[in-house]
C-alpha cells in the first residue's frame, strides 16, 4: 500500500504530468456534465420509455457507450460514434484511394489532412443519424414530452445541437490527445461505459440479494468470474509472438565506435493485432438485418428482426463470433504491413535465421501472423459473446453481463493499459520508478 502511495505521490511531483492529469479529469468531467444536459424542448421527466428501450438491444449497447446519454435525450445523446464510424470509413477508404494513400504517406501534414477529412465526415455522419434519433423519440416518448410540440423548427433545432455536441465531443478528445495523459476519444468511450457500471452492479444486487436469487454468495462468485475475464483480457490485449531477429554487423558507440556480431533483437507480433475493430465491425454489420427487415411485415421478416435485436440470444452471438473471426483476419490483413516489415528489416541488414531476406521473409511473416491470428480471434470471439453466456447460465441482469465481455471490456481494459503506461513513461523519464515498480526514487544516470 505504502508503495501505491509513494507512487502517487512521485506522479503529483512532476508538474507536467499533474497539469496533464488535471486537464484529462478536467474534460472528462465536462463531457460527463453535458450527458445530464437535456435537449431544449424536451420534459426530461418523461423520459422513462426512452430509458426503458435503451436497456434492451442494441439500442442498450449504444446508451453504453455514450454513457447513459442517449437514455437522457442529451445534447451528447448520439456521443462520440459517429467520429468512430467515420474514422472507420475513412481508414477502409485509404486502401482503395490513391489520394488518401498518398496522404498517409506525407507524414504530419497528411495527418492532418486525414483528420479534417474525418471531422467533415462526422458531420455529415451526424447529421443523417440526427433525424434518425429524433424520429425514435417521436415514436418512444409520449406527445407531453416535447413541451415546444414538435414542428420542424424543434427538428431542426435538435439536430444541430446533437451534431454541434457530438463535435464538441470530438473536440474535448481531440484536445485531451494533445493536452492531456491518454488518448482522449478512447478515454470518453471509457468514462461513458464506467459511468454505466455502478448503476448496473446495483441492479444486480437487487436481483440476487433483497430478491432472494443466490444471495450474496452469487454476488461473490460473478466477481470472482469478472476478475478472471479482466486477466484475460489483459492477456489479450498484450500477448505477442516474439520473432527473434539477427543482425550480421552493426555499429554501436559507447564512448568509441566497435562492430557487434550477431546481435539479436525481436520483432513483436501481437497475438490480437486488430484491438476491438472486428468487433465494432461486426456490430455495425448486425444492425443492417433488422435495417433491412424492418421494411417488410411478413412473419418471417419480423422473426429474423427479432433475433438479430437480442444481442443475448443464440442465433445472434453465432452469427457475431463467426463475423468477429472474419473481420480478424480482415482488419490484420490490412493492418499489419508484412512485405514492408520485411523490406525494412532488409535494408537494416537484419534477418530470420534460416529464411532468406526479402519476399521469403515476408511470406514467412505472413504465415506466422495468419497462425496467431486463429487462436487470436476465437478467444476475442469468446470474449465478445461471453455476455450472452453469463445471461443464460449465470441468470444476471442484462446490464451488468454486458460488462463481462464484448466491446466494452475491451475498451476499459485497453484504455487503462494505454494511460497507464504513458504515466510509466513520465515517471521513468524522470528517473522514478514505474506504475508497476516500486515507486522509489532512482538516481539519475549521468
Amino acid at each position: 500500500m505504502s508503495n501505491a502511495i509513494d507512487t502517487v505521490k512521485n506522479i503529483w511531483k512532476i508538474e507536467e504530468l499533474r497539469n496533464r492529469i488535471l486537464l484529462t479529469l478536467s474534460l472528462l468531467l465536462v463531457y460527463r456534465f453535458g450527458a445530464q444536459v437535456v435537449l431544449p424542448g424536451i420534459d426530461a421527466s418523461q423520459l422513462t420509455n426512452l430509458s426503458a428501450q435503451a436497456d434492451d438491444g442494441l439500442i442498450g449497447l449504444l446508451n453504453l457507450f455514450t454513457g447513459g446519454a442517449f437514455s437522457n435525450a442529451s445534447v451528447f445523446a448520439l456521443g462520440i460514434m459517429p467520429y468512430i464510424s467515420a474514422s472507420i470509413v475513412v481508414q477502409l477508404m485509404g486502401i482503395a484511394i490513391p489520394y488518401l494513400q498518398k496522404l498517409q504517406k506525407e507524414g504530419e501534414s497528411g495527418r492532418r489532412k486525414i483528420n479534417q477529412i474525418t471531422r467533415w465526415l462526422t458531420i455529415g455522419i451526424t447529421l443523417l443519424q440526427g433525424p434518425g434519433y429524433i424520429t425514435n423519440l417521436y415514436n418512444i416518448l409520449p406527445r407531453e414530452a416535447f413541451v415546444m410540440g414538435n414542428d420542424v423548427t424543434f427538428i431542426v433545432s435538435s439536430v444541430i445541437i446533437l451534431t454541434t455536441g457530438c463535435i464538441f465531443a470530438m473536440w474535448l478528445g481531440e484536445k485531451i490527445t494533445d493536452k492531456g495523459i491518454g488518448n482522449g476519444i478512447s478515454l470518453l468511450i471509457m468514462v461513458g461505459i464506467i459511468a454505466v457500471l455502478p448503476q448496473s452492479f446495483v441492479q444486480e444486487w437487487v436481483a440476487r440479494v433483497t430478491e432472494s436469487n443466490g444471495g450474496l454468495i452469487m454476488i461473490l462468485l460473478e466477481l470472482v468470474i469478472w476478475f478472471v475475464i479482466i486477466l484475460l483480457s489483459i492477456l489479450l490485449v498484450m500477448a505477442v509472438r516474439q520473432i527473434p531477429v539477427q543482425y550480421a554487423r552493426r555499429t554501436a558507440s559507447g564512448g568509441y565506435e566497435r562492430n557487434v556480431f550477431g546481435s539479436r533483437q525481436y520483432i513483436p507480433l501481437k497475438l490480437n493485432a486488430s484491438g476491438v475493430m472486428p468487433i465494432i465491425f461486426a456490430q455495425a454489420i448486425m444492425f443492417i438485418p433488422i435495417a433491412v427487415v424492418g421494411f417488410s411485415e411478413s412473419e418471417m421478416a419480423q422473426s429474423i428482426a427479432s433475433e438479430f435485436n437480442n444481442i443475448f440470444g443464440f442465433w445472434y452471438n453465432l452469427v457475431f463470433a463467426l463475423l468477429i473471426i472474419i473481420f480478424t483476419y480482415f482488419y490484420t490483413a490490412i493492418t499489419v504491413p508484412t512485405n514492408k516489415m520485411a523490406d525494412d528489416l532488409k535494408r537494416s541488414g537484419g534477418f530470420i535465421a534460416g529464411i532468406r531476406p526479402g519476399s521469403e521473409t515476408g511470406e514467412y511473416l505472413d504465415r506466422v501472423m495468419s497462425q496467431i491470428t486463429l487462436p487470436g480471434s476465437i478467444f476475442l470471439a469468446a470474449i465478445a459473446v461471453f455476455p450472452a453466456v453469463a445471461v443464460s447460465v449465470l441468470d444476471m441482469t442484462q446490464g451488468w453481463a454486458r460488462f463481462y465481455g464484448g466491446t466494452s471490456l475491451l475498451i476499459m481494459v485497453g484504455v487503462a493499459i494505454d494511460t497507464m503506461q504513458q504515466v510509466n513513461s513520465y515517471l521513468l523519464n524522470r528517473h522514478y520508478d514505474g506504475l508497476m515498480k516500486t515507486g522509489k526514487n532512482r538516481k539519475a544516470v549521468a
